[in-house]
């Protein structure tokens, strides 16, 4: 069995439940999944949990990401994107300054409405089931944070295109910023294409295109230690090593650890034995890997980082 994280160039066109069924024939294991979701017609950078490290997918979906995005104006769609049918079609020459001022209205911590086709469930269905049999329910504002919403180019004319970068919180839905931010300028627009460029510590630089890891993925395999790079580290001798691997709670000075987490804790070999989260005083184990298998040779960018940026 491997335990590891492959970081995905996800290609345009594949859900990210496609990306996961041939992965599973690739590394011949039964136990993987992602964190994060892309939409299909969506790429760029999908973390792939393989073996234990599915049980630490959560430490990686809750993280930050980064998107480049088009929003195309004038245009709206009903499903908020390129994919849908066209609602409206109105010539909209916003010009490149008028939209600026309009994005720093979004910056900062804000309250969003989840569309139509998300994946969330109501009344046990998801959303995106009931957008296909034409229903539209009422959903609640859910607080989203956006650090960055910059305009990397702009193309004028009656019917203008923004490129954007979007650095922003677990859970914002690029196509519903783009769709708002239409609506903020009087008119309407659509998310005409979409790449993640970031998922927590792992950028579009240390994504493998899909093709290839479906031929080989051994090669591109991050060691359960380095797909936790993002944590705070911990490193514990052979007699603590022990206790952990029991599950054993630890008063908060026991360790000797800063912050507030979480904590991997990594053995005198470099692997990973758990993760481990702050309750009052108190170390508690929140995902415990006793006597991990082989890891598979860490890749080049694999390496760990000291401390959560």
């Amino acid at each position: 069995m491997i335990d590891g994280l492959l970081v995905v160039d996800k290609p345009a066109g594949w859900t990210s439940h496609d990306v996961v069924a041939k992965l599973r024939g690739a590394t011949r294991q039964r136990r993987i999944g992602h964190a994060g979701t892309l939409d299909p017609d969506a790429t760029g950078v999908l973390l792939v949990g393989l073996g234990r490290v599915t049980r630490l997918m959560r430490f990686l979906q809750e993280t930050t990401k980064s998107y480049r995005g088009v929003i195309s104006f004038g245009v709206a769609t009903n499903t908020l994107d390129a994919a849908g049918d066209v609602l409206e079609r109105t010539p909209m020459p916003v010009d490149q300054a008028a939209v600026e001022a309009v994005l720093a209205a979004f910056r900062g911590d804000i309250m969003q409405v989840p569309p139509m086709v998300s994946a969330l469930k109501v009344d046990g269905k998801r959303l995106h089931e009931l957008a296909r049999e034409g229903k539209v329910v009422d959903r609640k504002p859910r607080p989203v944070r956006i650090d960055r919403f910059d305009i990397e180019s702009f193309t004028a004319g009656a019917f203008p295109e923004a490129t954007v970068i979007v650095d922003c919180s677990s859970g914002t839905y690029i196509r519903s910023l783009a769709a708002d931010v239409g609506t903020a300028l009087e008119g309407c627009a659509h998310l005409a294409s979409l790449r993640r460029l970031r998922v927590g510590e792992f950028t579009i630089d240390d994504a493998t295109p899909l093709d290839t890891l479906v031929t080989d993925p051994l090669p591109y395999v991050h060691t359960p230690a380095a797909a936790m790079r993002a944590l705070t580290m911990v490193n514990v001798d052979d007699a603590l090593r022990a206790e952990i691997a029991n599950g054993k709670v630890f008063e908060f000075e026991r360790v000797r650890v800063e912050g507030d987490g979480p904590f991997a804790m990594i053995d005198t070999a470099g692997n990973l034995v758990a993760v481990y989260e702050r309750s009052g005083e108190r170390l508690k184990p929140s995902v415990v890997l006793p006597d991990p298998s082989p890891d598979p040779a860490p890749v080049a960018s694999s390496g760990v980082a000291e401390d959560r940026s």
